[in-house]
């Protein structure tokens, strides 16, 4: 057997960067926990509930040091918002996808999501 043929020690196809198996599904408890409500929480806020966070911020700009008391009602309103897509399992769902598909390009790769989005 040549060279050429052989595959080099260590390398493992289905773990190419020694990060993982790209195509893996399963998930982590920290994932479950922490990553996978972060990218809910992240999506809720900035995409789902804009008009209450900018109501909130709004409230929270104007009233200062007296915002506990003055910004209630703002603070409920959103609370509300996030908590409904906190509960729905369709967007729970989506989101593990999203996670999901950054982990095994990260995996495949080798390269986290902030230095392939700089390089693009």
């Amino acid at each position: 057997m040549s060279l050429a043929q052989q595959e080099p020690a260590g390398i493992n196809p289905r773990n190419p960067h020694g990060l993982g198996d790209p195509n893996d599904t399963t998930l982590r408890k920290v994932e479950i926990e922490v990553l996978i409500p972060k990218i809910m929480r992240d999506r809720a806020r900035s995409e789902l509930c804009p008009k209450e966070v900018a109501d909130f911020e709004e409230c929270c700009k104007a009233s200062s040091i007296f915002m506990v008391a003055t910004c209630r009602k703002q603070n409920s309103a959103l609370m509300d918002c996030l908590s409904h897509w906190y509960k729905n399992e369709a967007f729970k769902e989506e989101c593990k996808a999203i996670y999901l598909k950054e982990r095994a390009e990260y995996r495949s790769t080798g390269i986290p999501k902030k230095h392939r989005v700089e390089k693009i």
